[in-house]
């Protein structure tokens, strides 16, 4: 045996040090890189743009479950939670009634499919946060959850029959629906809900009510606001259901309320003290436009009812949330919360501003 050969009993010789920390470095490097071309998920690239308009509430926002909703999840941030499955099975329910119903026209649930998928990356650039789902899965939620409002709002416009002992339509279930299409975390993009009502559109649809309309007339179940004011904003533009619901609120002749980033400091007294100097406080009596409507006159603030339920301190807070994310934005929702603020510092203030009509509080 040659002198250079090694017996099994001859210890490894240990790598370089050196070496051991240029591996280690390649790999931290590998590591670093791959996170330099990551795309941001939990807030995406698109968030700071203006077609961004759903947007998740940041924790500083966070009041209870605001936000989220309780029974039917819209849209891709809560779905597949399990609070909200069973109302998924319903939705196909719908889903299954409009395909029969535009069968005549010979469509089917591939043209759905083939109408959205256009719209994919515009729907995508929505979201404030990455859509976790492949594409397939998406237009899956956008179609199933786009026709399902579609034709729950039909039927509750009496666009098409509805089944007279349909659960969705039982008083629990309809005011937990109501409030949930409001939420800001729980919508898809107006255009989508319009794509698919214009392509589910029968023959003598076309003069009968814009899908505006239905919204806003399903919302009124709730509002009760007079038909001339449903009629009014038929045709108002909105992001997605929370913000065509909000702007129908905005008086057409106020000017544009600027966006604040923080509460200034109050500038208006309580109305104990208001009163005390000498200004009045009158609710505007048959008064059928917006409680944000609030006018000041020789010496008196004159507010319209304003009737504080479960669903219209949704709509407020999620509307304040909106106000405060998106861009472009009117503060109106924000700007009359801290009015009423300012308004109310006891409860001798809340006693007269019930007493006055101002504020119904339920």
């Amino acid at each position: 045996m040659g002198s250079n050969s090694r017996g099994p009993e001859q210890e490894q010789v240990p790598p370089e040090p050196q070496l051991t920390i240029q591996i280690a470095k390649q790999d931290l490097l590998s590591s670093m890189h791959q996170k330099l071309s990551a795309t941001p998920k939990l807030l995406s690239k698109t968030a700071g743009q203006s077609n961004c308009t759903i947007f998740r509430v940041p924790q500083t926002l966070i009041d209870g479950k605001a936000y989220q909703p309780d029974i039917v999840s819209i849209g891709p941030f809560h779905h597949g939670e399990p609070g909200v499955q069973m109302i998924q099975e319903h939705k196909w329910r719908l889903l299954d009634d409009l395909l029969i119903r535009t069968r005549s026209k010979g469509l089917c649930l591939e043209d759905y499919l083939r109408a959205i998928q256009p719209l994919e990356t515009e729907a995508r650039g929505c979201y404030s946060e990455a859509v976790r789902f492949t594409t397939d899965e998406f237009l899956e939620i956008l179609v199933l959850d786009g026709c399902f409002i579609v034709e729950l709002f039909r039927k509750i416009g009496k666009v098409v029959p509805i089944e007279h002992d349909d659960p969705l339509i039982s008083m629990w279930v309809y005011s937990f629906m109501l409030r949930d299409f409001i939420r800001l975390e729980n919508q898809i993009p107006f255009f989508i809900l319009q794509r698919l009502f214009d392509l589910s559109l029968m023959p003598g649809e076309e003069s009968g009510p814009s899908f505006a309309k239905l919204a806003l007339i399903f919302f009124n179940n709730a509002l009760q606001r007079p038909e001339e004011v449903i009629t009014k904003h038929a045709s108002t533009p909105g992001r997605h259901l929370l913000d065509l619901l909000r702007s129908s609120f905005i008086p057409s002749d106020q000017e544009e309320i600027k966006r604040c980033y923080s509460q200034p400091d109050k500038v208006i007294q309580s109305t104990s003290k208001l009163r005390e100097a000498g200004i009045d406080l009158k609710c505007k009596y048959g008064y059928e436009g917006s409680f944000l409507d609030v006018k000041f006159r020789h010496g008196v603030i004159e507010m319209p009812t304003i009737s504080i339920d479960d669903f219209m301190s949704c709509f407020m807070i999620n509307c304040i949330a909106f106000e405060q994310r998106q861009l472009n934005c009117t503060m109106h929702f924000t700007t009359y919360a801290i009015l009423l603020d300012c308004l109310v510092d006891t409860g001798i203030d809340v006693e007269f501003l019930s007493d006055r009509n101002i504020v119904e509080n339920y």
